[in-house]
């Protein structure tokens, strides 16, 4: 019985009795064969194109697994592999010049990378088309698209500081930053009907604040009702008598202590901070309380009038009176609440409250 060839590799299949003094020799470029299939490399010159050699019982350049194709190319160029054959490659496309190249079977379609695609792909021919079968390198592929769901099977997705998830725009959509030996962080939560989903700060401390922080001076914005267990109001206390024009800045503090004996009488001039109008982070429509604490010793003194953003305002005091002096050996808390009505236009609530 006369030698035959294998379907696919083309591989020496010898017959009982055939090739006595060089079976070796076939055996030996069989297995050479094998390795090319399964690790073999070989860089391809199609500068006009190129057609694989599968050469029974050679080593052949279609024979192996891994492909690099070069040369600069002028135009669209087909790289052939032999019909009726099948086999998994793994292609890089190094050729130069803005140009398609297509690998395909001789009579059938192939796989194609774009002009501007020098990425790797791994195709097989199936003996009558060459397919794509959907592994890409991702480091060429700058954008690689699943066609089913993300099962991360256990194990955790890792982002590097300053990346993170964009939109299908490619604008960025959430950008994580990463700490070194981070023990806290965010714990979501879904919920089935009828309860709620829950956002919370979790980690190995045991107590973990939880910090939401606008940009500038942009603010917060929770829509819909609120509910909230406690709030702490951030307090400025300073050593400082009140006299002339206080400043108050409401981006600063919610109370304004002064702990050293009123002077004089003063002007309380209330502003977003020394850069922002208060007009300018407020929208009409909206509030603001605000509490300066004063400390009288045995001369009391008051404020006797009231700025926003360095233009007069007269508020309504409770009970239908300015105050006209203070409460000597006291704390006076003075409390506003501002109410924007229009552009640069205030109501303003007031009242004085002794402490002794």
């Amino acid at each position: 019985m006369a030698n035959s060839t294998s379907a696919d590799l083309k591989l020496t299949i010898q017959a009982t009795g055939e090739n006595s003094g060089t079976w070796g020799q076939i055996t030996n470029t069989n297995l050479t064969i094998l390795e090319q299939a399964i690790a073999g490399f070989e860089t391809v010159g199609i500068t006009t194109g190129a057609t694989l050699a599968f050469t029974n019982g050679a080593i052949s350049n279609g024979k192996n697994q891994v492909l690099k194709l070069i040369g600069t190319i002028g135009g669209a160029v087909n790289v052939v592999v032999p019909d009726t054959l099948t086999k998994l490659y793994v292609i890089d496309n190094a050729t130069s010049g803005a140009h398609a190249v297509t690998v395909k079977t001789s009579s059938g379609t192939g796989v194609t990378w774009a002009a501007a695609d020098k990425g790797t792909k791994m195709v097989y021919s199936d003996g009558t088309n060459v397919v794509d079968t959907a592994f890409t390198e991702l480091s060429s592929d700058y954008t690689p698209q699943l066609s089913a769901d993300l099962d991360t099977n256990g194990n955790n997705i890792i982002i590097d500081t300053a990346h993170g998830v964009l939109d299908e725009n490619s604008n960025e959509q959430i950008i994580f930053t990463t700490t070194g030996s981070a023990v806290n962080h965010f714990g979501v939560t879904n919920a089935g009907t009828g309860n709620t989903p829950s956002l919370a700060a979790v980690g190995g401390d045991t107590n973990i604040d939880f910090n939401i922080t606008p940009k500038g001076i942009g603010r917060a914005t929770f829509n819909g009702q609120g509910k909230i267990q406690s709030v702490a109001e951030k307090v400025t206390t300073a050593a400082i008598a009140a006299t002339g024009t206080v400043a108050y800045d409401v981006l600063t503090q919610a109370v304004l202590n002064y702990t050293t004996n009123a002077a004089a009488n003063w002007t309380l001039n209330v502003r977003g901070d020394g850069s922002n109008s208060l007009d300018s982070i407020m929208d009409t429509g909206e509030s603001i309380t605000i509490a300066h604490v004063v400390a009288q010793g045995g001369t009391a003194y008051y404020n006797s009038a009231f700025q926003i953003d360095g233009s007069s305002v007269t508020p309504e005091y409770q009970g239908g009176a300015a105050p006209t002096e203070g409460n000597a050996s006291s704390l006076d808390v003075y409390s506003y609440t501002i109410i924007k009505t229009g552009s640069a236009a205030f109501t303003v609530l007031a009242s004085q409250t002794q402490f002794a």
